[in-house]
C-alpha cells in the first residue's frame, strides 16, 4: 500500500502521507510554519468546523449545495466537533497568510472525510475543499469569525473561575471582619483597618475586571461573517449573506449578530485588542493581591506575620522548614506573561493595512494563552491559597496598639502639629499614643477611648 499519495494546488505537486486526511495546501504550511512547534488551540479549530456546518445549512438553502454534498459535509463536520481528527489539524499557531493555512486545513481535513462518505478515497476530493466546504467563505471573515467564537468560550471557563475566586475571598472578608490591623500606605503605618475590608477589598477589585472583560467579550458576537475577502461580500449570494450567522448561532449557542459594516470589521481587529486590554486589567489586579499576600504573610518570625498561607510545598533545597508563597508567586508570573501578550495584541493590531489585517494568528495565539493562563492562575489561586488563608489575629492587634498612627484619630482634637509632637515623641521614647494623651491630660479619657477605639477608626463616623 502506498505510504504517500500526490496532490497538485496551483504552486505544484507534492507527496502527502496516504493516511493523513489534509492536503496539500496544509502540507505547504507545515513546511513553511514550524514555528513556535504548537499547533493553533483545538478550540479555534472546532470552532472553524463549526464555521464549516453553518457555511453547508446555509449554502444548501441558497442553493449551492445539494442535500448529499450538504449531508456529507454536516456529518464530517459533527464527527470532527467530537475530537476525531485532532490529529490531522496541525498547523503552527504563527503562520502568515491571515490564518489561510489553519482554514485549507480545516477544510481539507472535511473534504476528505466527506469524500469518504460519499464513496470515495482521501484526496480524490468528490468533495472540494474550496468549491464545496469553503463555499460562500473566505479566510478573512472564517478566521476572525472562529477567534470571536474561541475567546466567548475561553471567557465563560474563566468567569467560572473568577466567580470561585471572589466567593473565596468574600467568604474570607467575613471570616476576619474582627480581626483589627493596621493599614499601610508606602509601607508606611497608615491608620487603622480591618483584615476583612483588606479581603473585602480584593473581591471587589476582581469583581469590577470581570465586569470590565464581560464588556469586552461581549464585543466578540458582532462576527464578520459572510463578507468573504474584504467584507463586500463578493461570491455570496443574499440567501446566505442573511442566513449564515443565525445559523451559526444555532450551532454554538452563543447570541452573535453580523457586524453592522462588514469591511470595518474585516479590516479591524480592535476588538480584541478590548479583550486583551481587560485581560490585562485583571492581570495586574490579580498580581497586586497577590504581592499584598507575600507581604502579609512575610516571615513567619521576621516579616508582616499578619496572615498565614497554606503550606503547598517545601520552600528551598538548602534551608530546612522553609516554606515560599508559591501560589502568589505564580499567579504574579502568569500576569507579567499576560501583560506581555497584551503588547503583542496591541502591536499585531495596529499592523493591519488597508483592507485586511493579516497577524490574526499571533493575536490568537497570545490571547488564548492569556485566557488559558489567567483560568488556571485563578483555579489555583482560589483552591491553594485563599481558601486556606488564616489571619494571625493576636500578632495583628498587637502591631496596632504599638504603632503611632492611630494619633490620626485626634487630629479634629489637637491639631495636626501637636499631633505630630505626639507621634514623634512615641517613636523617640517607644510609648503608646494613648499613655502619652493620658500622661498629658489633652485629652478626656471616656472620649480618648471612644476616639482610639480600634474597631471605631476603621468605619465613617457616625456624627
Amino acid at each position: 500500500m502506498a505510504k504517500t499519495r500526490p496532490e497538485s494546488d496551483s504552486i505544484g505537486t507534492l507527496e502527502v502521507p496516504a493516511e493523513a486526511y489534509y492536503g496539500v495546501q496544509t502540507l505547504r504550511g507545515l513546511q513553511n510554519f514550524h514555528i513556535t512547534g504548537n499547533p493553533m488551540d483545538k478550540r479555534f479549530y472546532r470552532n472553524i468546523v463549526r464555521i464549516k456546518k453553518a457555511a453547508a445549512l446555509t449554502n444548501r438553502e441558497a442553493g449551492l449545495l445539494d442535500d448529499r454534498m450538504c449531508n456529507a459535509i454536516t456529518a464530517a463536520c459533527d464527527e470532527a466537533l467530537e475530537g476525531q481528527f485532532d490529529a490531522w489539524f496541525i498547523t503552527d499557531a504563527i503562520q502568515g497568510g491571515a490564518g489561510t493555512t489553519a482554514n485549507m486545513n480545516v477544510n481539507e481535513v472535511i473534504a476528505n472525510r466527506a469524500t469518504e462518505l460519499l464513496g470515495g478515497k482521501k484526496g480524490e476530493y468528490l468533495c472540494h475543499p474550496n468549491d464545496h466546504v469553503n463555499c460562500s467563505q473566505s479566510t478573512n471573515d472564517v478566521i476572525p469569525t472562529a477567534g470571536r467564537l474561541a475567546v466567548i468560550g475561553l471567557a465563560e471557563e474563566l468567569f467560572r473561575n473568577t466567580q470561585a475566586l471572589t466567593d473565596a475571598l468574600d467568604g474570607k472578608a467575613r471570616q476576619f471582619n474582627d480581626v483589627i490591623k493596621m493599614g499601610r500606605t508606602q509601607l508606611e503605618d497608615a491608620v487603622p483597618i480591618r483584615l476583612g475590608q483588606e479581603f473585602a477589598a480584593y473581591s471587589s477589585g476582581i469583581k469590577r475586571c470581570v465586569t470590565l472583560l464581560r464588556k469586552a467579550v461581549d464585543e466578540m458576537h458582532a462576527v464578520n461573517l459572510g463578507g468573504t475577502a474584504i467584507g463586500t461580500a463578493i461570491n455570496v449570494r443574499r440567501a446566505y449573506l442573511c442566513g449564515v450567522v443565525p445559523a451559526l448561532s444555532r450551532i454554538t449557542g452563543y447570541e452573535l449578530h453580523q457586524a453592522a459594516d462588514l469591511i470595518d470589521a474585516t479590516q479591524n481587529l480592535d476588538g480584541f485588542v478590548y479583550v486583551s486590554g481587560a485581560l490585562k486589567a485583571m492581570a495586574v489586579a490579580l498580581s497586586k493581591m497577590c504581592n499584598d499576600l507575600r507581604l502579609l504573610s512575610s516571615g513567619p518570625k521576621t516579616g508582616f506575620e499578619e496572615i498565614i498561607l497554606p503550606a503547598k510545598q517545601n520552600g528551598s533545597s538548602i534551608m530546612p522548614g522553609k516554606v515560599n508563597p508559591v501560589i502568589p508567586e505564580v499567579v504574579s508570573q502568569v500576569a507579567f506573561a499576560v501583560i506581555g501578550n497584551d503588547t503583542t495584541v496591541t502591536l499585531a493590531a495596529e499592523a493591519g493595512q488597508l483592507e485586511l489585517n493579516a497577524f490574526e494568528p499571533v493575536i490568537f495565539y497570545k490571547l488564548f494563552e492569556s485566557f488559558i493562563c489567567m483560568k488556571n492562575a485563578v483555579k489555583t489561586l482560589t483552591e491553594n491559597c485563599i481558601v486556606g488563608i488564616e489571619s494571625n489575629k493576636e500578632h495583628c492587634e498587637a502591631l496596632l496598639y504599638e504603632s503611632v498612627g492611630t494619633v490620626t484619630a485626634l487630629c479634629p482634637y489637637l491639631g495636626y502639629k501637636k499631633s505630630a509632637e505626639l507621634a514623634k515623641q512615641a517613636l523617640r521614647e517607644n510609648r503608646r499614643i494613648k499613655d502619652l494623651v493620658r500622661e498629658q491630660k489633652l485629652i478626656d479619657d471616656k472620649l480618648l477611648d471612644k476616639l482610639l477605639d480600634p474597631f471605631a477608626m476603621t468605619e465613617p463616623s457616625k456624627v
